[in-house]
């Protein structure tokens, strides 16, 4: 049976999903900007929720998403939407107090930085108050009213009269949105057996207690939400897969840039000249962030086996950096020669910073005052909010020491650095220890990221600089775990972070150095390279969407009715599988519209963004919807592929490809904010400037591709060339894509005759290093080459500059407007010049190199040359 999340994106997929109310947006905390992700999970909840025939009563779901994707933010946006519902009473349950404190924080109080709500939550035209309470009998019936208590608490207050404390009166007739965090805790009743005291007090809590008063009221709600539902356990499959509403696992939260990068940082040296070593990467990174006039506090968290082991190396640190010189910290940069720790200590040394300034710095930034303890009960519940609260400007801690009571619940953004105090393998077999598991689930924790942004083009909560090795500000988006350097315990280490969704081994570091002989030419020293900017465009001057948009093509996949049937025992264990036809259906939005314009008109109606007056918003120009549809600006030559049963789909099928596609194109039109042009003006740059030594980070494919040498023995013999014996090539070796070196190779066979024409021929790959901006619609694109021709003449030498992009065949078409881009070039730039002289400069764009669908246009192309 398919998980209750597969079924709901088979709906989607026809278009049968219902979007996120408007008032959920606009009633959060507007600095928490909804990703996504985010937005699909409402969307599934919601869709699921008003689906009679889905949806069972009382009604549970569980929200299976990553620590860090930001599931308190779904449980206000929930509430919202339930209160719409008429829901008033909600019970937010959880089996740690501390995490109950932290919620708490989140949820009432305005003036914390993580409060989740906007400063006035207006509902149906009135203002709508959140009110904590102690039971539902005297709830406001105007208000949001919330219970926090724990698992525990909850079932000692149903099984003990207590006064103000809730009882069955609280469920016997009203109902009630039960929320329950970190909920893989109430799994345990699916499971064989409890395993220990906690595991049967949780036990005996939801069967008795939680169960129970759920099941008092058929319109009850319990919304579940945890990182880690252990879906492999076929009793807790069975239970759960019917209740999973919406997956994002830390795998695809991971992928998708939303994580810090994690590293291990193992060194064979005791566990202070670690933890100094973690300090003062800490203070690196701190002044990195500072040079980029970027307020945020780097935290290290150290992490003991024993509360009475990580006590007294809180006393023993705080002694250490008390008493800490230069000299000392000299010694602990001597004893490895870990390539990060030797950039923080060049950083240091280029900047004028001595170990004995250095010294100073620690001692200030990491003394009593900046170290914090989560380890005692009570003292944890004191400083929970201190703790949930490292990254304020106001917060003054810099280190924190913990066993175990921030493995849960503990929101912080802005921990960098972990430091293993103990250096005991916990696993002697094949199974991997439950420590070590725990150790991975804090490290998963701590790789929340850290927002930060330089410039309005990058994405603020997505990572930026994954191949751009050589970036300062890497540094900043990446997770250390120091630990010893121990081969058994980092396998075993690397394993349990596998099980949670984070692969840190498949990828590799490949450097493009430039060749001597290329930085010694003039051309390098003193020549220029020319790119544009990009300028605002008034949204009077908007007379369609974005080439990007307009121009992709959209490939829907419907159900094709292919099924199976397996005998699992018996002779043979016959397996049996009926296969369907399928066909794909080609067409555009233009098309179905001459068809049947209500095909088209119906599912535009179901975004509220397609509604005219907004889309006149974002569109002045626009005349009428049907406009909006028709013209080959908007709608109109937007090609979709529908893969489907039918060979030519039914006009229900059209509507929903229309409906999907129309999905997607209402993200973008509702992501705009300013609308930019890419000048024509192209500004020079001294080459030697722009194109230096670089370090790519690859995850290794296989058969020559992207991240292998373009002389590696994967590589087909025709593309196979060692670029370190070509003058003509500027940096010594090539790892790009295969479409890339088949680009290189053929462009080999050229050299000799451009050499006739020219005195210099040079081409540079350009791994980030440069962009430039469409003219229409002001994208940003990296072309992957540039060549460079130099001709010497009278007044002195003329230079052709042409970028080159190869395409592999199946993004041809998604990329044509970077295409169009390229061939509008020659025509519309215009070179300017910062440095007199009487050189004439000349900037070109290609066709894309493609060797099955563009090698006509491409040879052409050269062929001008």
């Amino acid at each position: 049976m398919p998980f209750l999340y597969e079924q709901l994106d088979t709906l989607r997929d026809f278009g049968s999903y219902t979007e996120i109310p408007p008032y959920i947006q606009e009633n959060v905390n507007q600095r928490f900007e909804l990703r996504p992700y985010q937005i699909g999970a409402f969307e599934n909840f919601i869709t699921y929720f008003e689906n009679e025939k889905m949806c069972c009563k009382p009604t549970q779901t569980l929200f299976h998403m990553a620590t860090g994707s930001g599931k308190t933010m779904i449980m206000a946006g929930l509430m919202l939407y339930l209160y719409k519902k008429g829901y008033r009473n909600f019970l937010f349950f959880v089996n740690l107090s501390n995490i109950v404190n932290k919620t708490r924080e989140n949820f009432l109080n305005a003036l914390s930085s993580k409060y989740l709500f906007a400063d006035e939550i207006r509902l149906n035209g009135e203002r709508i108050q959140i009110k904590e309470v102690s039971n539902f009998q005297y709830s406001d019936d105007d208000a949001i009213n919330i219970c926090f208590t724990t698992t525990q608490g909850l079932h000692s207050d149903m099984w003990t009269a207590k006064e103000n404390a809730l009882s069955d009166d609280d469920f016997a007739n009203k109902k009630v949105v039960f929320i329950s965090d970190e909920a893989h805790h109430l799994n345990v009743d699916t499971k064989a057996l409890a395993k220990n005291k906690d595991e049967q007090d949780n036990y005996k809590s939801w069967e008795y207690t939680v169960r129970r008063i759920f099941e008092m009221n058929k319109d009850n709600v319990l919304l579940e939400f945890t990182a880690t539902c252990d879906i492999h356990n076929p009793q807790i499959r069975a239970e759960y897969e019917s209740k999973i509403v919406y997956d994002y696992p830390l795998s695809k939260f991971r992928a998708d840039g939303y994580s810090k990068e994690i590293k291990t940082l193992r060194s064979d040296v005791s566990v202070m000249e670690r933890a100094i070593q973690a300090i003062m990467l800490s203070q690196y990174r701190l002044k990195v962030f500072q040079d980029n006039r970027l307020s945020v506090k780097p935290v290290v968290l150290f992490k003991a086996a024993k509360i009475a082991d990580s006590n007294a190396f809180m006393e023993d640190l705080i002694d250490t950096v008390k008493n800490l010189t230069g000299d000392e910290l000299r010694r602990v940069s001597e004893l490895t020669d870990n390539e990060t720790l030797g950039e923080a200590y060049t950083y240091f040394e280029k900047n004028g910073i001595s170990f004995e300034q250095l010294a100073q710095e620690l001692r200030d930034d990491f003394s009593a005052e900046h170290c914090i303890s989560a380890n005692d009960d009570k003292e944890a519940a004191a400083r929970q909010i201190a703790l949930n609260s490292l990254e304020d400007a106001t917060n003054p801690y810099r280190a924190v020491f913990e066993v175990k009571k921030l493995d849960e619940g503990w929101d912080v953004l802005n921990l960098f650095d972990i430091v293993r105090l103990y250096e005991t393998r916990q696993s002697s077999g094949k199974r991997i220890s439950p420590a070590t598991i725990s150790e991975a689930q804090l490290i998963g924790r701590g790789a929340r990221y850290c927002p930060f942004q330089i410039d309005d083009e990058q994405e603020k909560y997505k990572r930026k600089y994954d191949t751009d090795i050589d970036n300062p500000l890497r540094i900043c988006e990446e997770l250390y775990y120091h630990c010893q350097n121990d081969s058994r315990y980092i396998g075993e280490l690397n394993n349990a972070l596998r099980e949670i969704g984070v692969d840190i081994e498949n990828q590799t570091v490949r450097t493009y150095v430039l060749k001597d002989t290329f930085k010694a030419d003039s051309l390098y020293r003193e020549g220029l390279v020319f790119t544009n900017d990009r300028v605002e465009k008034s949204r009077n001057d908007v007379d369609g969407l974005l080439p990007s948009v307009r121009e992709h093509i959209y490939a829907v996949k419907l159900s094709t009715g292919s099924s199976g049937e397996d005998t699992i025992f018996g002779a043979g264990n016959a397996l049996t599988e009926k296969t369907v036809a399928t066909y794909t259906y080609r067409t555009d939005i233009q098309t179905i519209a001459d068809m049947n314009y209500a095909i088209v008109h119906k599912a535009l109606c179901k975004y509220s963004v397609f509604k005219f007056n907004t889309l006149k918003s974002y569109f002045p120009n626009l005349k009428s919807t049907r406009e909006f549809i028709t013209s080959p600006n908007y709608l109109g030559a937007i090609k979709i592929e529908i893969t489907s049963k039918y060979e030519t789909p039914t006009p229900s099928i059209l509507f929903s490809a229309c409906v999907n596609v129309l999905g997607k194109v209402a993200e973008s039109v509702s992501d705009i904010e300013i609308t930019y042009v890419g000048t024509t003006e192209f500004k020079p740059t001294r080459i030697s400037e722009m194109f230096k030594d670089k370090k790519c980070n690859y995850t290794i494919v296989h058969d020559g591709g992207l991240g292998y040498s373009q002389n590696d023995a994967s590589v087909p013999n025709g593309w196979k060339i060692d670029l370190s014996k070509e003058d003509w090539f500027a940096f010594e070796d090539n790892f790009g894509t295969s479409e890339e070196k088949a680009f290189v190779a053929y462009f080999k066979s050229f050299i000799p005759h451009l050499k006739e024409k020219y005195d210099k021929v040079f081409l540079v790959r350009n791994e980030r290093q440069l962009h430039i901006y469409s003219f229409d619609g002001g994208e940003r694109f990296e072309p992957d080459y540039l060549l460079f021709l130099h001709k010497q003449n009278d007044a002195g030498y003329e230079q052709l500059q042409v970028f080159i992009e190869p395409k592999g065949t199946h993004l041809i078409a998604d990329d044509k407007w970077k295409e169009d881009f390229l061939l509008e070039i020659e025509d519309k730039a215009v070179t300017t010049k910062i440095f007199v002289d009487d050189n004439k400069y000349k900037i070109w764009g290609f066709h894309f190199f493609n060797t099955d669908v563009r090698m006509n246009e491409f040879a052409k192309d050269m062929e001008r040359l």
